[in-house]
């Protein structure tokens, strides 16, 4: 194939994002995320995007309607201002500010190649409510480069890449170089090779001298999801380029600065999101669709920006100004723990595990590559390493995501919660037993007895990715219900004892300040109570505190643990008790220039370590959220099965072999981490 033609395919490529985007933008608008009427006209048939998708196509058309609004705002007094859009599409930005009548003085030129604009054309030109936003005086033309030419709107076909051919085209429009101008670019320059897309900011800012670069697009391209996203637009023909030379929002911002802009700022689409839309928009938005896909969400976030860069008059201006309170970054010390696999396949996400006496682990619930309702399964520790056995179906097996498994005395566990569907909670208890006589063999089945908890007392409410924590209690056992959400809430904040001798929910006397409601958070037993950590807040943001709950003569009190340095906030994690240490590994946070590894917390010294994880001998990408994980003091190691879920739009990823770290280097020593931690082998065994 010549290079020519390979170039032809990867530009047919690109200009097919832009229908898919547009029917993503529909998708949104339709489900009342944004208003825009007009963006129906430029779609042929309206399909149904996930909840995932819509809300990542809300923060995106949020993001830049919030940069036009400010810099129209700020521009009023103008005598004449500018918006050039590149790569524009079928997106109906002239079109909405004229029906909101916030074109005063101001003009809109967009361009992209002669194919996409000729399209866009003919579908104005058939529409008698778009054609009718065009003053009387307006040119339709078939020929091009100005397929449109009204007072107000040109719609231009060019080829970005072919600079003098573009700016020759715009002057020709009209353009005056020393207006205030607002340049605008969604997805369009990182599928330019770099050189090619570094041209365009230099030449924009060498043009036009009182302008406003808006810019949204990829980056983080390296940490698994970044992977993910690179292999789906990759497949797509359509190669992200620049985010490789410019990951991160400090290359981004030096980028524009070294191309001749005065001032940058970039923010990612977390930071958007939580600081510069209102609670009560972000609320509205959250109770639009039924929604339980909060790590993919703010992976998505992290994995996008929003960059404002300005020179000359409207330096002065800016449009997205850095929080004053930055998001809480990692301090990593300097010890990292490698990863390893064995070769046993668990596959699937929102399942849940527990460790039975014998070294056994429970696996139950979650979503697998053949779909939800995937069968408990036994993983157990034989001479060659873990084996996986599946356990036969019973009367109560059903689709069950985000639950909680518990072991409790006599070798029993018991299931509690989760859901079938963000609008299906499931209802009841099940107590499970397992019975095996020796070590089955890898094609084995083994039983798991499961009966139905008739259960007396007041209810909770029914929830999922919530914790239930075995604590003691005068002596007798209480499993603790902590957090989570439902279909009406999106987080809890009571907590409900079952006496699980009685299995009657009962009232326990807990004293102190509760800790605030949150879902996808840890608990573990200490101490006969129980320590918690981190999870999803009301807000949507991570949360970190840790908060203890322990036992006194009339029932429980809790009592806040502060440690120094505090542990980066997160949720979706595993978390594991040895001795006064809190082990918590993975998990989802909003710092994007990294992925959680292992977190050491020393409760009785109240100091914290970071532990990065070397993953280069897994394989790549290991996600690890929405996965479980097990302690097996014995051998000081955490097993993490399963992990992954449904990335954006850019495919669904399952972690495929079960994942070994090895805590050794974290156990006592000399070095900063063993300082703080404290941990020694006897502590393990």
């Amino acid at each position: 194939m010549t290079n020519r033609k390979k170039q032809k395919g990867s530009d047919t490529a690109v200009q097919g994002t832009n229908d898919s985007s547009v029917v993503s933008k529909v998708s949104a608008a339709a489900h009342g995320y944004f208003q825009d009427c007009f963006l129906q006209h430029f779609v042929c048939k309206v399909a149904r995007r996930s909840p995932l998708i819509n809300r990542g196509y809300y923060v995106r058309w949020r993001a830049v309607e919030y940069c036009v609004r400010t810099f129209l705002q700020v521009t009023q007094h103008c005598a004449k201002r500018q918006i050039l859009s590149l790569g524009a599409g079928f997106d109906s930005l002239y079109f909405r500010l004229y029906g909101d009548a916030a074109l005063n003085k101001a003009v809109v030129f967009e361009v992209d190649f002669p194919d996409v604009t000729r399209r866009k054309a003919a579908l104005i030109q058939s529409n008698v409510s778009l054609s009718g936003m065009l003053d009387s005086q307006h040119v339709l033309s078939s020929t091009g480069p100005a397929y449109v030419s009204s007072s107000q709107y040109f719609l231009l076909g060019a080829d970005l890449r072919h600079g003098s051919h573009v700016e020759e085209a715009l002057l020709k429009a009209g353009l005056d170089p020393n207006a205030p101008t607002l340049i605008l670019s969604e997805v369009v320059l990182t599928y330019m090779e770099t050189q090619q897309s570094d041209d365009i900011i230099s030449w924009a800012a060498r043009l036009l001298h009182q302008s406003l670069f808006v810019m949204y697009e990829q980056f983080h391209p390296q940490d698994p999801f970044g992977h993910i996203m690179q292999e789906h637009f990759l497949k797509l023909n359509s190669t992200l380029h620049a985010l490789r030379q410019y990951p991160d929002t400090h290359a981004q911002r030096q980028r524009f600065l070294d191309k001749g802009w005065e001032q940058c700022a970039c923010l990612d689409m977390n930071e958007f999101f939580l600081r510069l839309i209102p609670d009560d928009e972000r609320c509205r938005v959250e109770c639009l669709e039924p929604f339980d896909e909060y790590e993919e969400w703010h992976q998505k976030c992290s994995h996008y920006f929003i960059l404002t860069a300005s020179q000359g008059s409207l330096t002065a201006q800016a449009l997205l100004v850095h929080p004053e309170v930055p998001l809480q970054c990692p301090s990593w010390g300097p010890t990292s723990l490698v990863v390893k696999t064995e070769p046993v396949c668990v596959e699937g996400f929102g399942m849940a595990s527990t460790l039975l006496d014998g070294g056994h682990v429970l696996l139950t619930g979650g979503s697998c590559r053949t779909g939800r309702g995937a069968p408990s399964r036994v993983l157990y520790q034989g001479l060659e390493g873990w084996r996986s056995v599946h356990a036969k179906p019973s009367a109560h097996s059903s689709v069950r995501l985000y639950h909680s498994v518990t072991s409790i005395s006599g070798g029993a566990a018991v299931i509690y919660g989760g859901r079938s569907s963000p609008v299906n909670p499931i209802r009841g208890l099940l107590k499970v037993t397992l019975h095996l006589e020796g070590s089955p063999g890898p094609e084995d089945v083994v039983e798991l007895r499961e009966e139905q908890m008739e259960c007396t007392g007041a209810h909770p409410p029914l929830r999922w990715r919530h914790s239930a924590t075995l604590v003691c209690h005068k002596g007798k056992d209480f499993l603790f219900v902590f957090g989570g959400k439902n279909e009406s809430e999106t987080v809890l904040g009571d907590g409900c004892f079952l006496d699980l001798d009685q299995q009657h929910w009962t009232e326990v006397a807990v004293e102190g300040a509760a800790p605030e409601a949150r879902h996808s958070h840890s608990a573990c037993s200490y101490q006969g109570g129980l320590v918690l950590f981190g999870g999803h807040g009301r807000r949507g943001e991570p949360l970190g505190d840790i908060m203890v709950m322990k036992p006194n003569e009339r029932g429980f009190y809790w009592e806040s643990v502060d440690v120094q340095p505090p542990p980066c906030p997160r949720y979706s994690h595993g978390a594991h008790v040895i001795g006064d240490h809190l082990i918590v590994v993975g998990g989802v946070w909003l710092h994007s220039e990294a992925v959680p590894g292992v977190a050491i917390i020393n409760l009785s010294r109240r100091c914290s370590v970071e532990i990065s994880l070397v993953t280069t001998s897994v394989p790549w990408p290991l996600m690890l959220h929405s996965f479980c994980s097990e302690l097996i003091q014995k051998e000081a190691q955490l097993i993490l099965i399963g992990g992954g879920g449904n990335c954006f739009s850019f495919g669904t990823h399952f972690n495929p072999q079960l994942v070994i770290v090895d805590l050794g280097p974290a156990l006592i020593g000399t070095d900063q981490t063993s300082r703080c931690s404290g941990l020694t082998k006897q502590e393990f065994i």
